[in-house]
């Protein structure tokens, strides 16, 4: 899949403007995961990135633009480690490998995560037109590889749609509700440890769900 973002050209980035881009894309996150999207102001992103307001506006237009690459560059992380899977695959292997991905991603972006969630709650209107029906075609092509696994003999039979959807929930669970889990927990964080612990766990639960045998 790939997620147009309004605000970038086509043109190659230099070493500078790549470096740039990347200052103002963290400062940016910061600012939506505590504010918001309309609590977010272009000047504050500016004074976090330690840019003039006006060096911000050269790399992203305006706030929705910017915004959307936010988005972007998490739903391109998420969906880039399920392109990989086939037919072919072993899925116990395949499922594996995804979910500690996905836990990865939850470890070291976890207000990407966050972000990506409170667009989608508040009626994800910014990512109307992600979602569309070539985004549709290829959640279609992901489900149809555990159909085949499943046609196949290679997992038990399960709703592959809900399937997705439950990797994807659990996953992406210990990044926007960290600070619930900490609570529950009391930890003052997640550690390294603590979320490699959670993933080997929702790798034993999900793969005997589905009659396959994890290999920890």
């Amino acid at each position: 899949m790939t997620f147009e973002v309004p605000a970038h050209g086509g043109k190659p980035a230099s070493r500078i403007r790549q470096k740039n881009e990347e200052t103002i894309l963290k400062a940016a996150e910061d600012e939506f995961a505590r504010h918001g999207y309309k609590g977010t102001s272009m000047n504050t992103i500016a004074q976090n990135a330690g840019l003039p307001k006006a060096n911000l506006h050269y790399y992203f237009t305006n706030k929705l633009g910017l915004y959307v690459a936010v988005l972007s560059n998490i739903i391109e992380l998420w969906d880039s480690t399920f392109n990989t899977l086939t037919a072919e695959d072993d899925p116990a292997e395949a499922l594996t490998r995804y979910i500690r991905a996905k836990m990865e991603f939850s470890r070291r972006q976890p207000q990407a995560s966050r972000i990506f969630a409170m667009e989608v709650i508040s009626g994800g209107e910014c990512l109307s037109e992600y979602f569309n029906q070539d985004y549709r075609t290829w959640f279609t092509g992901r489900a149809a590889v555990f159909q085949a696994w499943i046609d196949a003999g290679k997992m038990d039979p399960v709703d592959p749609v809900h399937l997705i959807f439950l990797l994807w929930g659990s996953t992406q669970h210990y990044a926007d509700f960290a600070t619930q889990i900490c609570r529950v927990t009391g930890r003052s964080k997640l550690t390294r440890k603590d979320m490699e612990d959670a993933g080997n766990n929702l790798i034993r639960i999900i793969l005997k769900g589905c009659g396959l045998t994890p290999s920890l």
